[in-house]
């Protein structure tokens, strides 16, 4: 009778699977196909209006890729190289949830510093300053009344700082939600204060080289510009290996809110990473405590804007969620093109990064996101009350 109960176990599991398998590709294997099609009439289609010169497709859950497709080209020149699976794009403001909050999630599990600490702690700027209230959690949320502002050409870290400390807070700290980027200039900076090291050195430490991301850096360089995708300068001149956001330029490249270059594939790495409760394929890179932090909702304007610790899970920057994933999924996007978004409820990731060309249609790219993520959800969501099935223990 030993061997009937796994034999039933695993049964019973594979039942389940079939049926889950069913609800995800239809009846019959030409569905299927007819729904894939979705997604590259959906890339083709951007292609064909001049939105995106190209770009990479990734579907993914915590145990590896389901689909990956590349589409177009490199560029809009006229003799641009194809896009290809591994080509190396321009992540902007994805630098912001795969390198800075990570890094300062992964100092407070360390203790080194806390979400609560004042950010005159880390900056003495700030003392004096009528910003007492100001925490590090503030700056994660983009709930710390501040808002962007040009930086010196001399020294422009350091004026960054002192404009900041010197800003007049708009609104109250904690309840007015404004997108801006010197919230996570601020909290590179803070990185960088605590370790004494950049945060391209500790990202590249404590997350990249653990997951095997050998394809995501800082400053790519000039020797990997053949491997990039391009993005438009602000002559219209093409960029490749040079960060695109001029403000991240004006800092060396590294900064906390822009300045990443990645692939798709690394990006799959790092997905699969926080959809296993910060473990990967054995190796420990956060704690399960600091994933969930990341991603539990924090409420602004009211209740109509929810943000993580950096992730965006509803807000008017929300267009990757799509129609199919649950309320408790998160992601963030990239003013070059880039965008991934993480369903907890249904395993699933989905990761876009594209060759933009026509930065002013900007409801049609966050309609092509917001498509995108829909077709993933019928095709790879796998509903959550089967996938908990799955999980019972027969023993």
């Amino acid at each position: 009778m030993k061997n009937v109960v796994p034999f039933v176990k695993y049964l019973a599991i594979g039942v389940l699977l079939f049926f889950a398998t069913a609800a995800i590709a239809g009846d019959a294997p030409a569905n299927r196909l007819a729904q894939l099609d979705k997604i590259d009439q959906l890339l083709n289609g951007a292609i064909s209006h001049g939105l995106i010169a190209g770009g990479v497709v990734l579907v993914g859950n915590r145990e590896g890729v389901l689909f990956e497709r590349a589409f177009g080209r490199v560029s809009s020149a006229a003799d641009a190289r194809p896009m290809t699976i591994d080509t190396v794009f321009d992540i902007a403001s994805l630098t912001k949830v795969i390198a800075t909050t990570p890094a300062v999630l992964k100092l407070a599990e360390e203790r080194k510093l806390s979400l609560v600490d004042p950010v005159a702690r880390w900056f003495p700027e700030f003392k004096g300053q009528g910003k007492d209230d100001l925490l590090v959690m503030n700056l994660l949320t983009h709930t710390s009344g501040l808002d962007d502002f040009s930086l010196s050409p001399d020294n422009s870290l350091q004026s960054a700082v002192e404009g900041a400390a010197l800003q007049k807070l708009k609104g109250e700290v904690g309840s007015r939600f404004k997108y801006a980027d010197i919230n996570f200039i601020l909290l590179a900076e803070s990185v960088k204060r605590v370790t004494g090291v950049g945060l391209d050195l500790y990202s590249a430490a404590c997350f990249f080289a653990p997951l095997g991301m050998i394809n995501t850096t800082f400053n790519p360089g000039k020797e990997n510009a053949a491997h990039c995708a391009a993005t438009l300068n602000s002559d219209n001149s093409l960029l490749f290996g040079q960060v695109q956001d001029y403000v991240a330029r004006q800092l060396g490249g590294v900064a906390g809110h822009a300045g990443l270059f990645s692939t798709a594939g690394d990006l799959a790495r790092f997905c699969r990473m926080i959809l296993n409760g910060g473990e990967f394929e054995g190796k420990r890179i956060l704690s399960e405590r600091a994933v969930n932090q990341m991603t539990a909702p924090y409420f602004s304007r009211g209740g109509k804007v929810v943000r993580g610790l950096g992730w965006d899970i509803d807000s008017p920057y929300s267009s990757p969620r799509g129609n199919g994933f649950s309320p408790v999924s998160f992601g963030h996007t990239g003013y070059s093109g880039s965008s991934v978004w993480i369903d907890p409820a249904s395993d699933t990731f989905v990761v876009l990064l594209t060759s933009r060309t026509d930065y002013r249609k900007t409801s049609e790219f966050s309609r092509l996101r917001r498509d995108l993520s829909t077709f993933a959800a019928e095709l790879f969501a796998i509903p959550v009350e089967i996938r908990e099935l799955t999980r019972l223990n027969y023993e």
